[in-house]
């Protein structure tokens, strides 16, 4: 009679045993399903993080210019005077492509938006796009550009030619 006690007290351990297994497998489960959820909602915020990060490279992204390639005059240098200047060489990297896009532009004149996009910012955005007007209201300033049409910035015009020099016959 012991011993049929002793097989009902082990089957019944081997019973709840199997009982504790049964729920540990069930827990499993539904920690494996929180943890394929929680990966997925991670995977998705690292590649929402990559296209923030992404996004801010591109907004601050140095202006692709036909410029060669100088270094600045220095960290927010005054622009100088035109008349003190041999040549855009003097002026920073992002001024020289803001001139060489006027060149560009001729007798339409530079636009404030596009001078943005030629800086490399995002001209959707309102305050990047006053950001270039300023720094062409600054060029005009210092005489590098003019505004003869409210908004479009151009170069002036050759001063051989106002003087009279351009004509035939070399006079006034």
């Amino acid at each position: 009679m012991a011993d049929a006690v002793d097989a009902a007290v082990l089957e019944a351990r081997q019973k709840a045993a199997a009982v504790r297994v049964e729920d540990l497998e069930a827990e499993l489960e539904r920690v494996r399903a929180a943890l394929a959820e929680a990966e997925e909602v991670l995977r998705r915020r690292m590649i929402g993080l990559e296209q923030y990060l992404e996004a801010l490279a591109e907004e601050d992204a140095p202006a692709v210019a036909v410029v060669s390639p100088r270094k600045p005059v220095g960290p927010r240098r005054a622009v100088p005077h035109h008349q003190d200047a041999a040549g855009t060489e003097v002026l920073s990297v992002d001024y020289q492509a803001l001139m060489a896009a006027a060149l560009e532009a001729g007798a339409d004149g530079l636009g404030a938006r596009r001078a943005a996009v030629v800086l490399g910012w995002d001209s959707a955005s309102a305050s990047r796009v006053e950001g270039a007007r300023a720094r062409l209201k600054r060029l005009v300033e210092r005489g590098w550009l003019v505004e003869e049409k409210p908004g479009r910035f151009m170069l002036p015009a050759p001063e051989h030619d106002a003087a009279g020099a351009g004509r035939p016959g070399g006079g006034p």
